[in-house]
């Protein structure tokens, strides 16, 4: 996997993109469609025998396999820059022989943002084949064959695959401009002929695959069933179509809770939430929105479990990646969780979610590799690991973090989170040990000390008591 950054939109290239790419660069190399027969490469590649037709052939079909590359990023990278004009964090993966670029913002895309940002694909295909094209007559002298043959496949290239990718049928960018546009004019019924429309168009694109190219009959005939499914399942009531346009008070009362959850009242923000769930006219997105908020509350109150739950249900809703890899934490599966805030820290580069991803690191017991990471911070690490045990009831393991933590970073903050676990897992004298070792490296709170929740268990024990009164004695008048 390839990782790097187009300004602050995260880049992932999958290998099987790579694979793809260099598989259809070989059979392009083989069997190179026009093309100067006296230019490079046509002429080795046809007059050259032993080892040197080899050579040249594994050139060209690396170059091919390049233009492939470039050309399905500059489509995704279209997408982006749209989504990233409009205020959203795209992130890009280029998978397969295509690509996924999808918002990680947390509200629904209104639909002209949607329609504007899909378009800008193709848009951007478009121009960069265009652009290819000027070069290849105006920018680039006759004599330089590589350079041409290069500007030539980025032309073709491009074209071909954005006019591919608006052929009006499901999964392509056709298929998703038509079925919005379709459905926020005339609704259901603008639905229904939008897949009826594809359905028919992959009908005869099959019916021509079957006897001049079966790989592109295999396609249509997927693209064709699954706009068969949508039909049926709209036609049938099974799937909820919207024109776009949601309830104004469930809107309203959606964004209240919202803010709510940002001020942290979550008991508000819950309530608010299950009441958009349960309103009759709420309409698919509008619960997706609600699943979606109702899976932050679950994992500020620490459910991780519901989290997920309510999570996997917002379909139409982008789901943070870091919102998931917390809940994965909350319910202990650290090797899903581990990946997770890998790729929410490689799209985000926040530093908060980099300590979080040092923390699941820690708790994987690789410290070396958390304490590596750029601009991490021992304490923030060790903390942030701790966290999620204490909060799913692991007293003993989070003590044992956060002790391990003071041989990186002897700080107060650690080992009283140290003591609070001891005394919630019924250790008291490991307890009283780290606060005092806590007070040893500057803690001085006693109010807070003498009235923490998680200090309940100690209270009553004879060493807590008298370290709370030599505390109290040591403090300034």
């Amino acid at each position: 996997m390839l990782r790097f950054r187009l300004g602050d939109i995260p880049v992932e290239i999958r290998f099987s993109h790579l694979l793809f790419s260099a598989l259809l660069g070989t059979l392009l190399a083989r069997d190179l469609p026009g093309g100067d027969p006296g230019a490079w490469p046509y002429r080795e590649l046809q007059d050259a025998s032993g080892p040197g037709h080899t050579s040249t052939a594994l050139l060209v079909a690396l170059a091919w396999m390049g233009i492939v590359s470039v050309t399905v990023f500059v489509h995704e990278a279209g997408h982006a820059l749209m989504l990233r004009a409009f205020g959203y964090r795209p992130g890009i993966q280029l998978v397969w022989l295509g690509g996924h670029t999808r918002p990680r913002g947390r509200s629904l895309l209104p639909w002209h943002h949607h329609v504007l940002s899909t378009a800008a694909g193709p848009l951007a295909g478009l121009l960069v084949g265009l652009g290819a094209l000027g070069l290849w007559h105006h920018g680039v002298s006759p004599g330089a064959e590589v350079a041409r043959f290069l500007l030539d496949g980025l032309f073709a290239t491009n074209i071909l695959w954005s006019l591919f990718n608006l052929l009006p049928v499901p999964s392509l960018d056709g298929g998703v401009l038509v079925s919005a546009l379709a459905t926020r004019l005339f609704g259901k019924a603008g639905f229904l002929g939008a897949q009826g429309l594809a359905l028919v168009l992959c009908v005869a694109l099959l019916a021509y695959g079957v006897g001049h190219a079966p790989v592109l009959g295999i396609l249509f005939a997927l693209y064709g069933l699954q706009a068969l499914r949508l039909l049926l399942a709209a036609a049938r009531g099974e799937l909820q179509v919207s024109s776009g346009v949601a309830p104004r008070p469930l809107v309203e009362e959606l964004k209240q809770a919202r803010a709510a959850l940002d001020h942290g009242r979550l008991d508000e923000a819950r309530r608010r939430g299950k009441g958009v769930l349960e309103a009759k006219e709420a309409t698919a997105e509008l619960a997706s929105r609600a699943h979606h908020l109702l899976g932050w509350v679950a994992l500020k109150e620490g459910q991780g479990r519901l989290a997920l739950e309510h999570f996997s249900r917002a379909r139409r809703q982008p789901v943070e990646t870091h919102a998931v890899a917390a809940a994965f934490s909350l319910v202990g599966d650290e090797p899903r969780a581990l990946a997770l805030w890998e790729m929410a820290w490689n799209e985000t580069g926040d530093r908060t979610v980099l300590h979080e991803y040092a923390g699941s690191l820690i708790r994987a017991a690789q410290v070396h590799s958390a304490l590596r990471l750029p601009g991490v911070e021992a304490e923030t690490a060790f903390l942030c690991a701790g966290r999620p045990l204490f909060t799913r009831g692991a007293y003993s393991e989070a003590a044992a973090i956060a002790e391990a933590g003071l041989q990186h970073a002897p700080a107060a903050r650690l080992a009283y989170d140290a003591a609070c676990a001891h005394a919630r897992a019924r250790h008291p004298l490991d307890a009283v040990r780290m606060l005092r070792r806590a007070t040893e490296l500057g803690f001085q709170d006693v109010h807070y000390a003498a009235s923490d929740e998680d200090l309940a268990p100690l209270h009553g024990h004879p060493d807590f008591e008298r370290w709370l009164g030599e505390l109290r004695k040591s403090l300034p008048a």
